[in-house]
């Protein structure tokens, strides 16, 4: 049987136990935790899922053909995550991937038209979903834990903050750009603590709604305004130039354009800082799961790719920071409160629905734990002398803006926009 060939090769730590369609069972692994028996409810799966197994495992859990009988859906992720290398070595997932990097560079063909498409796929989702299991302010992207029980709130809060303080905002009325601004919170933040003018883009028809409303809401609309366009279609120069979670959906056959335009909008003596997901090893695709039912044209960088782009374009790397398990806790504080708002998604949207977003959430996490994925924070330049000699000043510009905030963070207009949408 393929199946029990994949399994058997695959499964060498944890315990993993297989029913079939006709009620039999085997065994794989150590015998050691996680401990999970799946049941088949289907006779058909038995080879179906043995052909690319990363997506078909998936959704048949997602439609209700593959159940739990002992264990959950955590200990079956991390028997995954923890054998991920053996499973790829097997010649079923080997044929697989090879399809997929033969229409990689299909998939990472990102004109804007398509682009947009791609951020509708995800981002256009109903904004009640996001205020279930994000902050109050929408950070949609890796928080920065100081403390190991700082709660998601502080955290992203510190996030901003950090970002903030490698961008270096020594004077009042600095033009700042936001590529990807999401629903606005760090363009409102800039505006509002580091006193920056500030323009934020991004494709998401939704994230633009709010973010308009946001900056209206708190009184900002004179140095905070957002616009529905791509980053492509904007002229510079701008002072300030800051990316965060918009640079996976470049895509690898993209990084060129991408620095290449990112130093044409830079001033002369600009900052610009990329916050990024990445890999610590060798480069990879990204998981088939999340490309096709979660985030279409993603793609997760190696810095060996990264850097080739950055060297052509003729930009200065001042400064790289990798956050290595800030996304994996992240991403746990998600999953907690999309558990604790399973029953209202599950109305907003339908049982499926939520088993594919907790495949997204538990299996993203379990890859920054154990399957090589990290953050990266990119500060580039055009000149030697944009920035001081030491890193002192990213320090100091923390404190002053963390004082900044209690002086200015009254911030109604988080509680009143987060009340309402989740009305």
């Amino acid at each position: 049987m393929l199946l029990h060939s994949l399994f058997a090769h695959m499964v060498r730590v944890g315990s993993l136990g297989v029913i079939d369609a006709r009620g039999r069972r085997r065994d794989y692994g150590n015998g050691d935790e996680p401990r999970v028996v799946i049941r088949l409810h289907r006779a058909e799966l038995e080879w179906k899922l043995a052909v690319n197994p990363p997506v078909r495992i998936c959704e048949a859990y997602m439609d209700g053909l593959l159940t739990l009988e002992e264990g959950d859906l955590r200990g079956l992720l991390q028997i995954a995550a923890l054998n991920y290398d053996s499973l790829e070595d097997h010649w079923t997932v080997r044929l697989g991937t090879w399809a997929l990097r033969q229409g990689r560079r299909v998939k990472q063909y990102n004109p804007i038209g398509k682009a947009q498409k791609n951020v509708a796929h995800h981002y256009d989702l109903s904004g009640r979903l996001y205020d279930l299991f994000l902050d109050l302010d929408r950070q949609y992207s890796c928080a920065y834990f100081t403390t190991p029980d700082a709660d998601l709130e502080s955290a992203q809060l510190a996030k901003k903050r950090h970002l903030a303080a490698k961008l270096k905002f020594d004077l009042p009325g600095l033009r700042a750009l936001d590529i990807g601004s999401g629903w606005g919170g760090m363009a409102l933040y800039l505006a509002q603590v580091a006193d920056s003018d500030v323009t934020g883009v991004t494709l998401s028809v939704e994230q633009h709604k709010l973010s308009q409303a946001r900056a209206a809401e708190a009184g900002l609309t004179d140095s905070c305004r957002f616009e529905l366009i791509d980053y492509r279609q904007k002229s510079g120069p701008f002072d300030r130039i800051v990316s965060v979670g918009m640079f996976e959906h470049v895509g690898k056959a993209n990084y060129d354009e991408f620095f290449s335009k990112l130093r044409d909008l830079l001033a002369e003596d600009g900052v610009a800082v990329i916050h990024s997901i990445g890999r610590f090893d060798e480069p990879a695709s990204v998981n088939p799961f999340i490309r096709k039912y979660i985030f279409p044209g993603a793609d997760v960088p190696a810095l060996s790719e990264v850097m080739t782009s950055v060297e052509k374009s003729g930009l200065i790397t001042a400064d790289i920071e990798i956050l290595r398990l800030h996304y994996a806790e992240t991403l746990r504080h998600w999953h907690e409160r999309f558990l604790a708002n399973r029953q209202a998604i599950a109305e907003l949207y339908d049982e499926r629905f939520c088993r594919m977003w907790e495949l997204y959430l538990l299996g993203c996490e379990l890859g920054f734990r154990h399957q090589g994925l990290m953050v990266f924070q990119l500060q580039v330049t055009r000149r030697l002398d944009a920035l001081p000699l030491t890193r002192d000043y990213m320090v100091e510009d923390e404190r002053r803006l963390a004082a900044l905030e209690a002086e200015r963070f009254s911030v109604p207009y988080l509680d009143s926009n987060h009340a309402a949408a989740a009305e």
